[in-house]
């Protein structure tokens, strides 16, 4: 399932109305559809760049806000308990 803001009005499949800039799930599937109709737009950043662990602009995750899998250490994750 994918998060997305609906750009405008749109009714699903079982007749549920949701309004423009609405947050609605919905599946890949769903989801191609709906792009290939404009009613939602690939989500990305005020500054049009990727919303993701790299999202600090020069594409190495370097950006210092992300905690995630890529995010900052060079410690091993893990139980320090033996």
């Amino acid at each position: 399932m994918v998060y997305v803001r609906l750009e405008r009005d749109w009714t699903d499949t079982e007749g549920n109305h949701h309004p423009a800039g609405a947050m609605v799930d919905v599946d890949a599937g769903t989801l191609a559809q709906l792009q290939a109709q404009g009613v939602v737009s690939e989500q990305v950043t005020p500054d049009g760049g990727w919303v993701g662990p790299s999202g600090g602009g020069d594409g190495a995750g370097t950006d210092g806000g992300w905690v995630g899998p890529s995010g900052g250490g060079t410690t091993g994750g893990g139980s320090t308990d033996e």
